[in-house]
């Protein structure tokens, strides 16, 4: 067998086994992803311009357009597993997609705070998305470099090394993040309740957790995160293995914890 860094094709001396995946990616799951997020980078613009949700639209409709390029990315992959191209572009995409969902999940907090009573609050509702912004723009820059330098590292081990160790040192502080931002929620929606007999809510507080679709809103958002937490924990696994370790080449793993 030829060496895998040398194979640029499927061939009998370049099995599928030696690509870095180590098999042929799902048509169907990829095409169901791609398509998903695709239709998603849509309505996301299309609510964001109506309304006028500019910043939450941007995030939103980044995330959903860098998930649907990814997948499009495995796509090419099924046709020929060793096309470095395509691996680099869903390598790269797929790991820098959450940052811009969840950053556009950091945005949330401070209006929620102000609608709900930001006294409450441990810090001033406006620092939310300034803190988790900073911190979410860390960890895009430390993955977004280190999937693009360890893809194109070719046979440089060095090189490549580096690009694996600063896409999962952004991994984790992503995932840092995530469980920050998580813990500031909690400790606001437990010190809000417990107030509730001395400080009640006001009638705008009131009619906004009466709404379904805040509701349904807040469900969503709730669901977003854990998935995208669940994600971030899953990568920190896989790219510590190094490439073609067993939980890399798991594709139901993959689809799985990546697709949720």
């Amino acid at each position: 067998m030829a060496s895998p860094l040398l194979c640029d094709n499927v061939t009998p001396e370049c099995p599928v086994e030696a690509s870095i995946y180590g098999y042929y990616p799902n048509t169907f799951a990829n095409c169901f992803f791609a398509a998903f997020f695709g239709l998603f980078t849509f309505l996301n613009v299309y609510l964001g311009w109506r309304y006028r949700t500019w910043t939450y639209m941007i995030g939103m409709g980044l995330g959903c357009l860098s998930s649907c390029v990814g997948y499009a990315g495995r796509i090419m992959l099924h046709t020929n597993p060793f096309n470095s191209t395509a691996f680099k572009l869903q390598i790269t995409l797929l790991i820098i997609a959450p940052a811009y969902l969840s950053a556009a999940i950091y945005l949330t907090l401070k209006h929620i705070c102000l609608c709900f009573g930001e006294k409450w609050s441990r810090i001033r509702p406006r620092f939310y998305t300034w803190i988790f912004i900073f911190a979410d723009s860390i960890s895009l820059a430390l993955q977004g470099a280190g999937g693009g330098i360890a893809a194109s590292a070719g046979s440089n081990s060095k090189l490549r090394a580096k690009g694996d160790h600063l896409a999962m040192a952004g991994i984790v502080w992503q995932v840092f993040t995530l469980t920050a931002f998580g813990v500031f929620v909690v400790d606001f929606v437990v010190r809000r309740k417990r107030a509730l007999k001395l400080h009640p809510f006001s009638e705008e507080a009131k009619a906004t957790i009466s709404s379904s679709k805040f509701r349904l809103f807040a469900l969503g958002l709730a669901t977003a995160f854990i998935a995208i937490f669940l994600r971030c924990v899953y990568r920190i696994p896989e790219m510590s293995g190094g490439w073609r370790n067993p939980i890399m080449q798991n594709e139901m793993l993959f689809i799985i914890c990546e697709g949720v």
